[in-house]
């Protein structure tokens, strides 16, 4: 039974609804266009605000749904972090687009709405304050998600979830590489920068 469920948490977090959006609006794959990235940010340069929410809202309960239903089967906090993992990894290397996806800060953040809720205050705090500061939403991400294995440690919650957030954080940084390249040599988009 884990193993169907691990699976179907792979699966589930595996729907490209980035790229299903866009295409039905505009009939091209959005990973050709703007950073190249199935997620709200590029939907958002792309297109307009109300189908990148709708976008966000998707990814994350990608990530929640797996978290939540396994604490509740199985109440096996290990089993959830592996169906938590697995969403996210489904979202960042989709099996049903030949597994080029998104970067999975969104689905990280329904994981840990089902998981640890607590634990988002350092990465909301921090990616508002980086957005404020440097209008960049990928440097906001990179450094919010930073906080997950941190924060673990200041609310005493299980020691599993700081290694598990730094196995996140490395992943979402490696979605990242191109960003990171792009805020070195100064040619990053801005957030409300659009993309023709």
């Amino acid at each position: 039974m884990k193993i169907v469920f691990a699976l179907l948490s792979y699966l589930l977090g595996s729907i490209p609804f980035g790229y299903l959006i866009y295409l039905k609006k505009k009939k091209r794959d959005i990973r050709k266009f703007g950073s190249k990235s199935m997620g709200a940010t590029n939907l958002l340069r792309l297109t307009n605000t109300k189908t990148a929410l709708l976008a966000a809202l998707f990814d994350i309960l990608k990530g929640f749904i797996p978290v939540f239903l396994s604490l509740r089967l199985f109440d096996d906090l290990n089993f959830s972090l592996v169906c938590g993992f697995l969403a996210v990894l489904g979202h960042c290397f989709p099996v049903y687009i030949k597994f080029k996806g998104g970067k999975g800060v969104a689905t990280t953040l329904g994981v840990y709405i089902a998981l640890s809720p607590l634990s988002l205050l350092g990465v909301v705090v921090v990616f508002f304050i980086t957005i404020v500061l440097t209008k960049y939403v990928s440097l906001g991400s990179l450094l919010g998600i930073m906080t997950l294995p941190l924060t673990p440690l200041l609310f005493r919650y299980e020691k599993q979830l700081v290694f598990f957030g730094l196995v996140l954080f490395l992943l979402i940084v490696f979605q990242h590489r191109d960003n990171i390249k792009r805020l070195i040599h100064g040619k990053e988009r801005k957030l409300g920068e659009k993309e023709e």
